[in-house]
């Protein structure tokens, strides 16, 4: 039987026991040592294997681990390094990904709660020879829960600023070794706290925490932190002068976050799957860490899954189903007529040339349209294409996966800075029942100048006319006395675009993109196809008195209106 794909598994010992399939990154722990860092933070966008190393390192340094979860992977060739750093180290191994809340107190008791359950891992802490009654003292104050919520742990505040010390000077103690102490997604409460208005309360929380574990530890081996933002501004490393950092930017560690391209050959070859490989890379490749070439291992092992059952499965959009586009929907929203420039050009397979900061806040991003650029590339919406001096890079969308991506939170962009203007938009669609072709000409051409093109040639016919199917949809459905349909069958095929109004005038719309034809020629198409594929009929039959028939081309930002 072949390897299971691990859809949504970053657990590396349930992968190594249930025979899932693991893209071998062993020889990060290798790395990791010889490039000795006390504390060591990589920031890579989400869905690139961050918490499957963090949970890798955890099976290969901790007390009590299975070596035989590393049999055949490239790590057991180094036999020495493996004598010496093999389950030889207490870890304390969190995740801050669920820590959470409408207001400072529930993620306050959301953060508790994760490092009471892994407090609770050491129970044996309780009985421990190597410990006096004041540490096991300290401990039940790390795992005691609230009597009155079975659910909240009951550590003070001070407890819980110094947790992660109080925890690793027990272990140390008891082991009479230091800890290791990973932490995952570092930044996830501070990016929610930024959205839910308590920001400054947890960046004082996060600061003292990380403090008291990385700076006055003295009980710690080494730390490693994973996080999508650099987050310096504020301080939350202060005095820490042992930290290493470790971005996209940088070519150290580059090909242990991500598939290589040798990753994705290995893994197509073995599910039998290599002719799919081109268009695995036009979709899901692009990305640039330091000095190598990848793809978002999320979207692979997703896109092969789907091959599996059905070889004739259409690429899809993975990643950003599970990361959040509010960074996109906020550059939108204060884009000024530059901003949206930038982002024509960059849909349209263009680079755009900007200075990149790496140590931007959350907060920051509100300061000034040009910080979200930085944000957008940090969190993997943007790869790098090229580095000028002054921080200066020219960046693009790394695939077709987040081009595709964004331009569907255009088409919702559009719809909801359109529909703010009732008067202009009821004129609009007046126009557009009362047969006006040039009104709907005129307006519509206005609309596109405000908004956003899509011209590339590399982008799909489909796809383009698709952009200007759902803006143009978007406005009419404005109208809530009118039916309005897409794609429905209204005759021998589907039209674009039906409409009954309550005067029972029907309204078919055929669209059509240019590209190298002209924009007459290209309505003359739409009509013929509505005229051939009797869309009219439909209507008829539904009892409308008039029909208008529109036949409507777009290319760039230029549009002609036909009506039969």
């Amino acid at each position: 039987m072949r390897k299971k794909l691990p859809i949504g598994i970053d657990r590396f010992e349930k992968i190594r026991t249930n025979d899932f399939y693991y893209a071998d990154k062993t020889l990060f722990i290798k790395e990791l040592l010889q490039n000795w860092g006390e504390v060591n933070l990589f920031t890579r966008p989400r869905r690139f294997g961050k918490s499957l190393n963090m949970s890798m390192l955890k099976c290969f340094f901790e007390i009590g681990s299975d070596p035989a979860l590393f049999e055949g992977l490239k790590i057991m060739q180094e036999k020495a390094l493996c004598e010496e750093y093999m389950g030889k180290f207490p870890v304390i191994s969190i995740s801050l990904k669920s820590v959470d809340g409408l207001n400072f107190k529930m993620a306050s008791d959301a953060l508790r709660t994760v490092i009471g359950k892994e407090s609770k891992r050491f129970r044996f802490l309780r009985e421990s020879c190597f410990l006096d009654e004041k540490d096991k003292t300290a401990y039940e104050r790390l795992i005691n829960v609230d009597s009155k919520s079975d659910a909240s742990y009951a550590m003070s505040d001070a407890t819980l600023v110094d947790s992660l010390n109080t925890l690793s000077q027990l272990l140390a103690q008891h082991y009479g070794q230091k800890v290791i102490l990973l932490i995952d997604e570092y930044d996830v409460p501070l990016d929610k706290a930024f959205q839910a208005g308590y920001y400054d309360e947890m960046v004082s929380l996060i600061r003292n925490l990380l403090g008291n574990a990385l700076k006055t530890n003295g009980s710690l081996y080494f730390a490693v932190l994973t996080g999508c933002l650099r987050i310096f501004k504020e301080s939350i490393f202060t005095g820490l002068n042992n930290l290493k950092v470790h971005t996209i930017s940088d070519p150290r560690y580059d090909e242990y976050f991500g598939f290589t391209n040798m990753d994705v050959d290995e893994m197509l070859k073995f599910y039998g799957l290599y002719s799919y490989k081109d268009v695995i890379r036009d979709w899901y490749d692009g990305y640039r860490f330091g000095n190598t070439d990848v793809y978002c291992p999320w979207d692979v092992i997703n896109y092969c899954d789907e091959l599996l059952a059905d070889p004739e499965a259409e690429p899809e959009n993975y990643w950003a189903n599970t990361s959040g586009n509010d960074l996109i929907r906020r550059l939108l929203k204060k884009a000024n007529q530059t901003t949206r420039n930038d982002v024509e050009r960059l849909i349209n397979g263009e680079t755009i040339t900007k200075v990149i900061r790496q140590e931007l806040t959350y907060r920051d991003v509100e300061d000034s349209i040009d910080n979200i650029w930085s944000v957008l590339y940090s969190t993997g919406y943007l790869t790098c294409r090229g580095k000028l001096p002054g921080k200066q890079m020219e960046l693009a969308f790394p695939n077709q996966e987040v081009r595709d991506l964004v331009i569907d939170l255009v088409k919702n962009w559009f719809e909801e800075t359109t529909q703010a203007d009732s008067a202009k938009i009821n004129k609009f669609c007046s126009a557009f029942s009362a047969g006006d072709t040039t009104t709907v000409q005129e307006m519509l051409s206005g609309y596109l100048w405000d908004s956003i093109s899509v011209r590339d040639t590399a982008v799909r016919r489909n796809m383009k006319e698709n952009f200007y199917h759902g803006m143009l949809l978007g406005l009419l459905q404005s109208q809530d006395s009118w039916i309005v349909r897409s794609n429905a069958e209204t005759g021998e095929g589907y039209s674009d675009i039906s409409i009954q109004t309550p005067e029972r005038i029907g309204i078919v719309i055929e669209l059509k993109y240019a590209d190298d034809r002209n924009l007459e020629t290209a309505c003359g198409e739409a009509l013929k196809q509505i005229e051939e594929k009797k869309y009219a009929e439909g209507l008829k039959r539904l009892g409308m008195k008039r029909i208008i028939k529109y036949g409507i081309a777009f290319c760039g930002k230029e549009c002609m209106v036909a009506m039969a």
